[in-house]
Formats: C-alpha cells, sequence, structure tokens
C-alpha cells in the first residue's frame, strides 16, 4: 500500500478555473506526475493555451470552455472533460475570484457597495463550487469513489477588513466541504473524500490591486499581511502542490471535512 502514497499518475482530474495562476500551476504539476487534466474555465483561449504548454511538455490535457454559474454549462463541461480524460476520479474546485467593487478600502464606505458587486463575487465562488460539485459528485456517487478538492481562504478563517462577499462566500466554502463530506459518506459511498485548501497570500490578478502598487511596491495593507505571516512572504503556487497531491492520493485516504491552510502561519499569528 505504501508504495502508492503520493501517486496521481492517470488519474482523471478536472479543474475549474483551471487557467488561473494557482490552478494553472495545479494543472501543470498534476500532468507532470502523470494525471490526465482537463483544464476547465470561462477563458476558452487560456485554457487552451496551458493545454498545449502541458502536452509540449509531454503532459495529457484538455482544455474545456464552461460558465460555472449555469448548471446546463457544467453538465456539458463534465461531459466533455469525461469524454476526453475517460474517468474522473477528481474535482478540483478552483473557479472563484473577488473585485474590487464588492471591497470597501477607504473612501468607500460599507453602507455603499453595490448588491450586484457583492452577489457576483459570492455567486462566483460559492455557487460556483457548489454547482459542479453537483454534477462531478453525482458521477463519483454513481462509481462509489472519488475525490472532490475545494479552495476556501483565509478570509474564511478571520474575516479581512475591507472584504466583503469574497470572505463570506470562503467561510461558505468551508462549511460547504464539511457538509458535503458527511452527506457523501452517509448517502453514498464511504470511499468518496471532500476536502479544502485554504491558502494564505499569494499575489494573484484578483488580490494584487489590494496588496501591490502600480509600481510593484507594497501597499500598507500588503506591508500589513507581510508583518503578520511569520514566515514574512507570500507563497509560491507551487507550494500549493504537496497538500494537493496529500489529498488526492492514497496519503490522504483517511482524510475527510477538513480544510488545510497552506499560509506561512497567518492562521496562527494572532499578531503579538
Amino acid at each position: 500500500m505504501t508504495d502508492r502514497l503520493f501517486d496521481v499518475k492517470d488519474m482523471g482530474v478536472a479543474i475549474t478555473g483551471g487557467a488561473g495562476i494557482l490552478c494553472g500551476t495545479m494543472a501543470k504539476a498534476l500532468a507532470a506526475r502523470g494525471a490526465k487534466v482537463a483544464v476547465i474555465d470561462f477563458n476558452l483561449a487560456g485554457a487552451e493555451a496551458l493545454c498545449k504548454e502541458i502536452e509540449s511538455d509531454g503532459g495529457v490535457a484538455t482544455p474545456v470552455e464552461c460558465n460555472v454559474l449555469e448548471k446546463d454549462k457544467v453538465e456539458a463541461a463534465f461531459q466533455s472533460a469525461l469524454k476526453s480524460l475517460g474517468t474522473i476520479d477528481v474535482l478540483i474546485n478552483g473557479a472563484g475570484g473577488n473585485k474590487k467593487e464588492a471591497t470597501c478600502a477607504p473612501p468607500t464606505e460599507f453602507f455603499d457597495l453595490p448588491a450586484d458587486a457583492i452577489r457576483w463575487v459570492f455567486d462566483l465562488n460559492c455557487l460556483g463550487t457548489i454547482l459542479p460539485s453537483q454534477v462531478f459528485g453525482k458521477y463519483m456517487a454513481g462509481r462509489s469513489k472519488g475525490v472532490i478538492i475545494n479552495v476556501s481562504s483565509m478570509a474564511a478563517f478571520r474575516p479581512l477588513t475591507n472584504v466583503i462577499g469574497y470572505g463570506a462566500a470562503k467561510a461558505a466554502i468551508s462549511n460547504f466541504t464539511q457538509w458535503l463530506a458527511v452527506y457523501m459518506n452517509q448517502r453514498h459511498s464511504k470511499d468518496i473524500r471532500v476536502n479544502a485548501i485554504a491558502p494564505g497570500f499569494f499575489l494573484t490578478e484578483q488580490n494584487r490591486f489590494l496588496l501591490t502598487n502600480e509600481d510593484g511596491s507594497m501597499t500598507p495593507r500588503g506591508k500589513l499581511i507581510l508583518d503578520h505571516t511569520p514566515m514574512g512572504r507570500y507563497g509560491q503556487p507551487e507550494e500549493l502542490i504537496g497538500t494537493l497531491v496529500w489529498l488526492m492520493s492514497e496519503a490522504g485516504k483517511f482524510v475527510n471535512g477538513i480544510v488545510v491552510p497552506v499560509d506561512g502561519g497567518f492562521a496562527a499569528f494572532s499578531g503579538v
């Protein structure tokens, strides 16, 4: 049994938000380890470019266009991914993000935030995790096996100032992860596991405007984050891979219903 610990070779892996910085790194790393990857993204051109890069390195990847907020589109993406990969063993719910209009950094006031902006962020993160879990999860329930990995956030552990919809949505994802793990085991199969990764602070297109100035220097908020991260730096996308492989593979066979911080110690530090 121990010879297959951390082995993901030949697994069929579907990744929503797969053309993004963090999930794109996941896709490349898993393909390099022998997994077959479906890069599912609203940005088809980005997914195609990433898959070409993976294939040029000898990996197996297929691009799939999808709006994770429309269930019929998610069902079509599932069918496309299944046809290309032959099997789907793992779903990584990576679609998500934030937008400036749903944050209240001064001089913006919470009281004036537009409902549409908050709803957009909440739906993209929370509903965009639930709908793929329904579609791909039903397939896993029919097979009586599978792995679902959601992407939570430090904002789910601690409310972050100025970040409204995103923090609420990620907290909902953490709760949903626990709920779905229990549901799948009790109602369908003891061999379906649902967990989540909660990245700390990684520079992405969604948060760059909060953490860096146009000249690349740190904003006061960015400095505060690093001051409260015991390791004193932002994470590198590649530093999510070890936790991801652990949760996907036989190494995590008895790990279910948890949210794992990968955060340089941010969640552990009280500030004093």
